[in-house]
């Protein structure tokens, strides 16, 4: 404690009615009179304390009214209305009121139970409290932001001496300079390398530090605050956590009591109505379900649900369909208002808590006493729905449609908080998704189709099935429909597997004792089909007829578009300049005959005069036919492309046409490998309701991603056709990164099979997919702040584009982790290299290049635009590392 906090608690204890003098408080802490009278002085200008008039001056503590505001801190505020985070506020106080400058401090606790809000606060304790200054430094950094790049990591903490590693141009400082005498709150700290928890340790100990490359040690009076979701046992070395003597555990809000988290619930829709400076009624019923619903996302999810409540009510408002911001029960999305259905085993707790004979509470700035400051970003929902209803009306649009519009828009503004999705799911069995009683329903299901069809299930298949009937009774018991568009092509086309369906069906109907439509028996046969038939049947595809004149034109140009392919799907006529037209008609009536299906064909020909063939093709077989001239390779490629992903006749006839104009448009101007688009993560399962939305749970709750970055999205697979069609436009829109399934797909994205991901056989991959894409997007943020002689994000981009153009001539895909390898050798190589620097040596270089010829020369002759822009000469050794990149990727 510092000399001002020192004689103020000492005032606080010893005065009495008439206040002590500073002569008295200098003998009794032995301290100069004449430092005592100049801190109490200080004090009386804060308004913390008062003097009297009189001589000699006696100083006094303000009323007891006053000093209960004076003393009491945001931190003791939380501890006052949370009774469960007593012992962790208790501990927290502790640590920051330890001499001389408080103890580092460890926070556990789930996703979303407030530990950075915690580490903030603990902050703002320690200034009130007089051990810091209130200008002091409170820095937070998320250790996971660098996690792929441990050096980085450890630079960004500590600083780097110019020249430690490639990139390091100059004298950087490091948080831990940054925050002198102040706070640094890393999160996610297990995402430390164990080098830097080493140096960090060693900080701890010492309060000295060496930045990397460096050999000089400096000093800085820090006091460290960590936080992790992970078990310290584990994910952090015994020499680091030796160093931390305080350890403070935030409970999830399952833990908390009622009473707690209808305090939070109500500061939420208080701190709502401070921003929208209205007063929020909401219904009792609202309150219960608020109070009762699973929230896996813990207090972070809680607030979100608020606001989303709030903003659609403020939405409705606007728009007159209301009078006030109003939430009743009726406009609570699903998964909070199955809060409701806890009727019984919560009636008592609720009537206790929110009585029986209100039925709205009512929420207002009013309410709130010295509200703070809301930040401009919390504020930006409704900022959104005001600036867009004008937009609209200025439109002429209904308010009926407004709302509609907003409403998307508000669901789109929380959608990184709120997945929607309501079962908390074990991370290692599936049972506990189910139930005893469900699971037991499952098995007698099970049972029977393997003695009927004398088979087994595989794991994967009986994990999709039991999602998939979970989600059955869901639907029945909410009363939503349920219709299967190709129920009379399956029951034609599987008879056995429908009628044994039927009868799992009674099943399933005894079980929950209601009804269920047929249709259903058309989703339970698919699961019934072996693997590899699921989709017989329904897979109609566009067929690419291709028609050149000359001896082998046609075939020459199919054959390369199939084998780059790899499909034989392209059909090519040849058509010698001594051969008829009406010869090649009747070839290409008998190939429409046996090979084309009711979604018609395209035909690519070299000559105007033969695009009349495909009026001929429509007219007599009644499909579908389109045809386009003057075709290259190029345009044969695209359409055998598209045919393959299942687009559509028009789709692709519309996309081949613009094949010529989009080569002009974007020519010289290739996009980065990552572009600015978003990652797609797809989970997809037969109806796109059950599996695809449990697996989806799995993933939000078991990996750590940058939902700005990624999104996961839920699809249905029934339709192959219309699977590829819809997966095709969400990768023109954005990458995808990877696809669950219950099911293998032909698609060419890396496939994951949803047994092993629901028994978590396959999360460190995917993890370790999702960690590689997230540094490779942030790549230019990566250069920009590393590379001081050159633009990092422009250098970004045209590496990116070498990096393309060397692909397609080597006929080869660069994986995620060698781009991000590579992608930093390079710019770091043409830094230098722009610098004068010396190039280093390759070592067997001869060798290499000699067994390796061929890509070497390509890699040379390709990159002449990145070389001829920079002013730089690639020489044979660099060469070679870029070499040495691809040959071992």
């Amino acid at each position: 404690m510092n000399n001002k906090t020192t004689i103020y608690n000492k005032l606080l204890e010893m005065s009495d009615e008439n206040g002590m003098s500073a002569q008295t408080l200098s003998l009794i802490l032995g301290m100069s009179r004449s430092n005592v009278s100049h801190e109490l002085n200080k004090l009386c200008k804060e308004g913390r304390i008062g003097k009297s008039t009189g001589r000699p001056v006696h100083f006094y503590p303000l009323s007891a009214q006053n000093l209960e505001k004076e003393k009491l801190s945001e931190l003791d505020a939380l501890i006052r209305n949370n009774t469960s985070l007593k012992q962790a506020g208790e501990q927290a106080k502790a640590a920051i009121l330890y001499p001389p400058k408080g103890i580092s401090t460890l926070i556990l606790g789930d996703t979303g139970v407030g530990k950075s809000m915690f580490a903030t606060l603990m902050y703002y304790y320690a200034v009130d409290m007089g051990i810091l200054a209130k200008n002091s430094p409170f820095i937070i950094f998320n250790c996971a932001d660098y996690s792929n790049n441990p050096q980085l990591l450890v630079s960004h903490l500590f600083g780097v001496k110019k020249g430690t590693f490639t990139g390091a141009d100059t004298d950087k400082s490091g948080l831990i300079e940054q925050a002198d005498g102040g706070v640094l709150f890393l999160d996610e700290v297990h995402r430390l390398p164990p080098e830097g928890q080493e140096a960090l340790f060693t900080f701890m100990d010492t309060d000295t530090f060496r930045r990397m490359g460096d050999s000089s040690i400096r000093k800085s009076n820090v006091l460290i605050i960590t936080a992790t979701t992970e078990e310290p046992s584990s994910a952090l070395l015994k020499t680091f956590t030796r160093r931390i003597p305080m350890t403070i555990q935030i409970p999830s809000l399952k833990e908390r009591s009622f009473e707690e988290r209808l305090q939070l619930i109500k500061d939420f829709f208080k701190s709502e109505s401070i921003k929208l400076s209205r007063e929020i009624c909401v219904s009792s019923n609202t309150i219960r379900a608020l109070l009762s619903y699973d929230c896996p996302g813990n207090i972070g999810q809680l607030k979100s649900d608020i606001q989303l409540l709030c903003a659609k009510a403020y939405s409705e408002l606007l728009t007159n369909i209301r009078s006030d911001v109003r939430i009743n029960s009726r406009s609570l999305p699903l998964y909070i208002r199955e809060g409701l259905l806890k009727e019984k085993e919560h009636r008592m707790l609720w009537n206790k808590l929110t009585g029986e004979e209100i039925e709205y509470f009512k929420f207002s700035s009013a309410t709130v006493e010295n509200p703070r400051p809301q930040e401009t970003e919390d504020n930006s929902i409704y900022e959104i729905i005001e600036k867009k209803l004008g937009n609209l009306k200025s439109k002429g649009i209904s308010n009926i449609d407004i709302e509609h519009i907003l409403e998307k828009d508000i669901s789109k503004h929380f959608q990184k908080h709120i997945d929607g999705i309501n079962d908390e799911i074990n991370k290692t069995e599936i049972l506990n998704l189910l139930g005893e009683e469900v699971l037991n329903c499952v098995d007698e299901v099970i049972s029977y189709l393997s003695d009927t069809l004398n088979r087994t299930f595989s794991n994967n298949l009986y994990t999709a099935l039991a999602l998939h009937i979970n989600t059955l009774f869901r639907r029945v018991n909410s009363g939503k429909s349920i219709y299967n568009p190709h129920l009379s092509k399956l029951k034609e086309l599987y008879p056995r597997e429908f009628d044994i369906a039927l009868k799992a069906k009674t099943i399933l109907e005894n079980f929950i004792h209601r009804s269920i439509p047929d249709d259903e028996a058309g989703f339970l046969t698919i699961f019934l089909l072996p693997e590899e038939r699921v989709h017989e049947g329904l897979d109609d595809k566009v067929r690419i007829i291709l028609i050149a004149h000359g001896d082998s034109t046609s075939t020459s140009m199919a054959n390369v578009a199939n084998r780059l392919l790899g499909e034989n799907y392209t059909i090519a006529i040849d058509m010698p300049l001594d051969v008829s037209p009406a010869f090649v008609l009747d070839q290409l009536r008998e190939i429409v005959r046996k090979e084309i299906t009711s979604s018609g064909c395209l035909l690519l020909v070299d000559m105007g005069s033969l695009t009349t063939f495909a009026d001929v093709i429509a007219n007599e077989f009644h499909i579908p036919a389109k045809a386009i001239t003057l075709v290259s390779t190029l345009h044969v490629l695209e359409a055998t492309r598209k045919a393959l992903l299942g687009f559509s006749l028009d789709e692709i006839h519309k996309d081949v046409l613009l094949v010529n104009s989009y080569l002009d448009s974007t020519r010289g101007t290739v996009q980065p490998l990552s572009g600015n688009k978003k990652i797609a993560i797809i989970s997809t399962c037969l109806t796109g309701e059950g599996g695809s939305i449990a697996v989806k749970s799995i993933l939000n709750n078991s990996l750590k991603y940058d939902k700005d970055l990624f999104e996961i999205i839920t699809l249905n697979s029934l339709d192959k056709n219309y699977f590829r069609q819809t997966l095709n436009k969400i990768q023109e829109e954005r990458d995808v990164l990877f696809i669950v399934s219950s099911f293998p797909l032909d698609v060419e994205v890396r496939q994951y099979n949803m047994y092993d991901v629901i028994s978590m056989k396959v999360m460190g991959e995917l993890q370790e997919s999702i960690d590689i894409k997230s540094t490779l997007v942030k790549m230019p943020m990566i250069l920009k702040e590393n590379i001081d002689n050159l633009d990092g994000a422009e250098l970004y981009k045209d590496i990116c584009h070498s990096l393309k153009i060397l692909e397609e001539r080597l006929a080869i895909g660069l994986k995620d982790s060698t781009l991000v390898g590579l992608i930093l050798h390079m710019a770091f190589m043409i830094s230098r290299m722009k610098k004068g620097e010396k190039s280093v040596e390759y070592p067997d270089r001869e060798d290499a290049i000699q067994n390796n010829l061929q890509i070497f020369n390509t890699i040379s002759e390709n990159l002449t635009t990145l070389t001829e822009k920079y002013s730089i000469t690639l020489t044979r050794d660099e060469t070679c590392f870029i070499l040495d990149y691809l040959l071992h990727q």
